[in-house]
């Protein structure tokens, strides 16, 4: 059987690929009508090519409400006017075919029972398919379709992708119907497709397969022909294992739940291009890291030769650099030219040095030179005498020494006088 295939291509690729092979196309649904899926189960919405004929079918309109399991009676006699050319068209039918003389909607479980149609049952003309197979008949589109391998006793199974080797689209031999539910002036259009036995090369897989017609051959034209309203030997015919060459391979068991959908799905497991496969990933991994060496140790490449190239060709720095503590990453920082050279070099402070604020030229340098002064007053401490002595015991940290006991003194305007500044001391 057929129980899933996959269409991820949109109704204008079809479309086109279909007149490519002189299979004209009058009309067909928009792109947004259609679900476009790698994992095509029972009940979507597929694709359907079929003699634009009315809801009754091809040939003439008559016994259309006969009861399932009975044969239409004789047909009527052809009409004598000139009968126009048959045009044909794409149409967006649901999967599960549901007979016209059905008065309720069916369950998911009885619309399983009609997704496929064997070819042997249409041999005679009776059964539910009898009015089906006479007047509606259809091509079903696909890319491919999916069996199921059973191993170990039918505990395990290994889903296979079956296309046709030439990548071509698939057109499996179908029926379609129209049914009108009671109580409801919406029209349903449904399908199913007709399986026969395997060829040689899918023995292995299953027993059954779909019927596959060859693109655009007369083979299509006789099976969709609407002037063919009986069913005959030449039509039963058709309906036989495919003959040409195809590609069956495993592929994900992500496929076997309906609702993925992934275009990982119709390749190969063993694939290099399958993303899903553990040893693609490492390899690819490897892969990606090597490109990335490489490309980085380009990138370094260029980059030092730029820098090179900035630093023979660019203005060169005559400044020389000095080691500041205060710097997070430890950098040396460039010494402003005006204080290069002085840098390293012994010299006596001048006395009007400290009182003359117009000959500091940057904060830096104000900084430095503070830090300077503290090491030198602090580096080499005087001798202690009697005096400095006296002076360093009544100092207090509150106090230069200079207010009187008692409440602190006022400044003629009123303000509180405050420690003045311990590093001009």
């Amino acid at each position: 059987m057929c129980g899933r295939y996959a269409l991820g291509i949109r109704a204008t690729f079809v479309r086109h690929q279909l007149q490519e092979h002189d299979m004209p196309v009058a009309e067909a649904p928009d792109d947004d009508d259609l679900r476009q899926t790698y994992n095509f189960a029972p009940g979507y919405h597929g694709l359907v090519y079929r003699a634009d004929v009315p809801d009754y079918g091809g040939g003439p309109h008559h016994n259309d409400h006969a009861s399932a399991g009975e044969a239409e009676g004789p047909s009527a006699p052809a009409p004598t006017e000139p009968v126009e050319e048959t045009r044909y068209k794409l149409q967006a039918m649901k999967w599960g075919l549901v007979p016209f003389w059905t008065k309720r909607n069916p369950d998911y479980g009885n619309v399983l029972k009609t997704i496929n149609c064997r070819d042997d049952s249409l041999a005679e003309n009776r059964g539910m398919w009898t009015t089906m197979k006479q007047k509606k008949r259809c091509v079903v589109v696909a890319q491919g379709f999916y069996e199921w391998l059973k191993k170990n006793g039918g505990k395990e199974k290994i889903p296979h992708y079956v296309k046709r080797k030439d990548d071509q689209l698939m057109c499996f031999a179908g029926l379609w119907d129209c049914v009108q539910y009671e109580g409801s002036d919406e029209k349903h259009y449904t399908y199913t497709i007709i399986t026969t036995d395997s060829n040689k090369q899918l023995k292995f897989l299953h027993d059954r397969m779909p019927v596959i017609l060859e693109n655009g051959t007369e083979q299509i034209r006789t099976w969709l022909d609407p002037k063919r309203f009986k069913w005959s030997k030449e039509l039963q015919s058709l309906l036989k294992p495919y003959e040409g060459e195809l590609e069956c391979y495993p592929v994900s068991k992500d496929v076997g739940k309906v609702g993925n959908n992934s275009p990982q799905f119709i390749i190969p497991v063993a694939s290099s291009e399958n993303k899903n496969n553990i040893a693609n990933f490492f390899s690819n991994g490897k892969a990606v890291a090597s490109n990335k060496k490489g490309q980085n140790d380009e990138n370094v490449k260029a980059e030092s030769q730029e820098i090179e190239s900035t630093h023979n060709t660019g203005p060169q720095e005559s400044r020389v650099t000095v080691d500041e503590p205060r710097t997070e990453d430890n950098a040396p920082v460039p010494v402003p030219a005006s204080a290069a050279t002085s840098v390293g070099v012994k010299r006596e402070r001048e006395a009007d040095e400290d009182e003359d604020k117009d000959e500091i030229s940057s904060p830096a340098t104000k900084l430095r030179k503070g830090r300077a002064k503290i090491a030198g007053k602090y580096s080499n401490p005087p001798k202690e005498t009697d005096k400095t002595r006296k002076i360093r015991k009544t100092q207090s940290a509150t106090s230069n020494g200079t207010a009187t006991k008692g409440s602190p003194s006022k400044s003629r305007d009123g303000s509180q006088r405050t420690i003045t500044n311990f590093f001009n001391k």
